[in-house]
């Protein structure tokens, strides 16, 4: 039996809606050279990224926070390091990984019970192979919702993949209460044209965020902000990407897209995205905004020829 309400446009919203219409960095999660979890470099990250213009909120446990690779008590631990560096000044997103429904939920109450005040609702990792049954993503959302209290973002998985939701799936987890914003990463531009006119019409307060870190041109005319491991490593030019694009300025919009493009290709074109997030660190040590670039299995660290790459990359494009 399905536990959602699926009347349209009967969307409670939360008191005091996080405002995410802006850049939404997913910080990496930073490690020291023996692979524990550096508290006060993560604080430093926080308050850095923060501290940047444009910047709405910080979302972290996701994949480019190697979210699922940190034990449970490793999770709470760093929300609470970034509740007190953030200070209030900007909310703290958690990425919500948890397999089963129940297991999600009570993942969602740690994380608002350590500070959190947002959930990325990833869906669940069984459906990435099998696909989900009609109704199980809303109870997953309702759930997590009504036992965190957590303001929920409907993330959309890649069309390539099973956990990627039909327009029906996401307009029903899109009218229920808590629901604030949609992360949209379907990386197939025939549904994104398809389908983000219908969820704009139907919710006008739904905000929309791009997650297409290497299609960020193409989304940037038709959304409120990008949720983006991007914004770790280059904050300052996205910025400037989404308000171009806000403005429909195209030229300006492309020039950003060029002169970032070099970073692109050395991050986001590599065979595997999970690649990425090596490669954010590898450009956030060349920024010197990170003393080490260490990853946890199963990610690897990259060659020595592709850290000179991505860090000749940031030089091409101006950041270093």
């Amino acid at each position: 039996m399905s536990l959602y309400d699926p009347a349209p446009n009967k969307r409670p919203a939360p008191a005091n809606v996080i405002d995410l219409r802006g850049l939404n960095p997913a910080p990496v999660t930073v490690f020291d050279s023996e692979g524990k979890v550096d508290w006060a470099a993560n604080a430093d990250l926080a308050k850095w990224l923060a501290g940047k213009e444009g910047v709405k909120s910080l979302v972290i446990l996701g994949h480019a926070g190697e979210g699922t690779f940190l034990t449970t008590e490793e999770q709470v631990r760093l929300i609470e390091v970034y509740v007190e560096a953030l200070d209030g000044n900007i909310p703290v997103i958690a990425g919500i990984t948890g397999e089963g429904t129940e297991v999600a939920a009570k993942e969602a109450k740690r994380a608002a019970d350590a500070g959190a005040i947002g959930a990325l609702v990833y869906p669940s990792h069984g459906w990435l192979r099998f696909g989900y049954q009609d109704g199980a993503p809303q109870d997953r959302y309702k759930a997590i919702y009504e036992e965190s209290g957590l303001q929920c973002i409907l993330f959309q998985y890649p069309d390539a993949t099973k956990a990627t939701y039909n327009l029906k799936t996401q307009l029903e987890i899109a009218a229920q209460p808590g629901v604030v914003a949609t992360k949209n990463g379907v990386r197939n531009m025939k549904r994104w044209d398809t389908e983000i006119p219908v969820l704009r019409k139907e919710f006008p307060d739904l905000q929309i965020l791009t997650c297409h870190d290497e299609y960020l041109l193409h989304t940037m005319f038709d959304v409120d902000g990008a949720l983006v491991g991007y914004g770790n490593i280059a904050p300052e030019l996205l910025f400037a990407l989404i308000q171009a694009g806000k403005a429909k300025d195209y030229a300006k919009a492309r020039a950003i897209h060029d002169q970032l493009l070099p970073v692109t290709k050395n991050v986001y074109h590599r065979g595997s995205h999970m690649e990425g997030t090596v490669a954010l660190k590898i450009a956030l040590r060349a920024r010197g905004v990170l003393k080490d670039a260490t990853v946890r299995s199963p990610l690897i660290d990259l060659s020595s020829q592709a850290e000179q790459e991505i860090e000749a990359a940031m030089k091409e494009a101006g950041i270093v």
